[in-house]
């Protein structure tokens, strides 16, 4: 088990907000040469503690920014039958998050589309054809107030 110090929590706070940086500027920034930055990288990357870098795209620039919540309800649950529908999620690009939650449902999505029409076809040709698919509901986002793509260190 990897110990972290303040520094790594430090280059881990400063990549959250830009993955971009040089390692002669994150160094800068947390007040260390590149060399044991780029030692202290190398390892929080290794260790799993960072597990990749991306660029944030504008889902409404892309038409894309319609925001679904679908919880849904399987039939009966199983071990199989939980295997089988994270299998079939897996391979559908529109949702991009998927949760195993406990309460009235199984799992929550999160469903990118580009409108309520879009979404609507999405339910009866692609979630709808999941044979052990019991119910859902959909919550339809309206407006963001918060989104950290980050975690709080």
């Amino acid at each position: 088990m990897v110990t972290l110090d303040k520094v790594d929590l430090e280059i881990m706070r400063t990549l959250q907000d830009d993955g971009r940086l040089t390692m002669r500027e994150l160094a800068s920034r947390v007040s260390l040469s590149s060399t044991p930055v780029f030692e202290r990288l190398k390892r929080l990357e290794a260790n799993g503690y960072i597990k990749k870098y991306m660029a944030v795209l504008d889902a409404e620039k892309l038409h894309c920014g319609f925001t679904v919540f679908c919880n849904v309800k399987l039939r009966r649950l199983n071990t199989q039958i939980a295997m089988d529908f994270i299998e079939k999620i897996m391979h559908i690009p529109e949702v991009t998050e998927c949760y195993n939650t406990s309460g009235n449902f199984d799992y929550m999505l999160k469903i990118n589309a580009s409108d309520m029409k879009t979404y609507q076809e999405f339910l009866i040709n692609t979630l709808g054809t999941i044979d052990s698919l019991g119910s859902i509901e959909s919550t339809f986002v309206m407006d963001t107030v918060k989104h950290v793509y980050g975690i709080n260190l």
